[in-house]
């Protein structure tokens, strides 16, 4: 496995919110690798320390102790400028008014790549109409961002992100405010980015069956460690996940996929007791 992003032994805290969790850090003893050319999916209950970890990623904030490395150099050493040629996000929740095209919006993601100016290169359009097709939406180019569903806003904010030609893509909770149509489209969208652009991903979601399916591995976080890292089948175990999210659950396998399945066992307690 070669190497895309390197953690060792990264410590990070929120003091008062610590304070207040009788814990002293939000993140403790982080030390893994995300590896060029896979999909990671990062999965854990609320406040295991999912969003505080892209923060880290994208430099929103520092870590107390350890060392981050992207590309084998200290992400401590790169700007936020600089780090937006290699890092792009889609975040969960976007703006209530984009009052841009969609070909504007998405050209604000070549914005990293020259000196800093506010017209756009003939490398640029070609840059960014090539990411609008690749996520369906290059007939969109003169549309308004805000007269677009929810679906379509999602594959522009997608676009955005491709057209930084980023090496790593993060996405918090891709599907989070779509139907069942869209939820599919988008996987199919990070499959061919992943596999035809060889973007890594890392995957942020609450979905664990969705994390399951299109994850390459999964790193499952509680109270800010790592509970377990490795092929979906070995992170979702019965036991583990009960412990850690403190509900009965059952995990089978897809007859058609061969992937694992979660589903809460309700009306159950943790022991698995009616």
């Amino acid at each position: 496995m070669t190497a895309l992003v390197e953690l060792a032994g990264v410590d990070f805290g929120y003091p008062a919110v610590e304070r207040r969790r009788a814990r002293p850090f939000a993140l403790t003893g982080l030390t893994f690798a995300i590896a060029r050319g896979e999909i990671l999916g990062l999965i854990g209950p609320n406040s295991a320390g999912k969003t505080t970890l892209v923060r880290l990623l994208t430099k929103v904030v520092e870590p107390a102790r350890g060392e981050i490395r992207l590309q084998d150099a200290p992400l401590a050493r790169l700007t936020r400028w600089e780090l937006a040629r290699h890092v792009a996000v889609v975040p969960q929740d976007l703006p209530q008014s984009l009052p841009f095209t969609v070909e504007q919006l998405v050209l604000m993601g070549r914005y990293p790549h020259g000196p800093r100016r506010f017209f756009e290169t003939a490398e640029d359009l070609a840059v960014a109409r090539e990411a609008m097709a690749l996520t369906g939406v290059a007939e969109l180019g003169p549309v308004p961002v805000d007269s677009l569903s929810g679906g379509e806003r999602q594959r522009v904010i997608l676009a955005r992100a491709l057209a930084q030609q980023p090496r790593l893509l993060i996405l918090d909770e891709p599907t989070a405010h779509l139907d069942l149509h869209y939820q599919v489209e988008c996987v199919g969208l990070l499959r061919r980015v992943n596999q035809e652009r060889g973007v890594t991903v890392l995957l942020v979601s609450h979905d664990l069956n969705l994390a399951a399916e299109i994850s390459d591995r999964l790193l499952l976080l509680a109270e800010g460690r790592v509970a377990r890292l490795g092929a979906p089948a070995h992170v979702l175990d019965e036991a583990l996940l009960t412990a850690v999210y403190g509900c009965a659950v059952r995990v089978d396998t897809d007859a058609e996929t061969g992937r694992p399945r979660v589903r809460v066992a309700y009306g159950r307690d943790v022991s698995g007791r009616v």
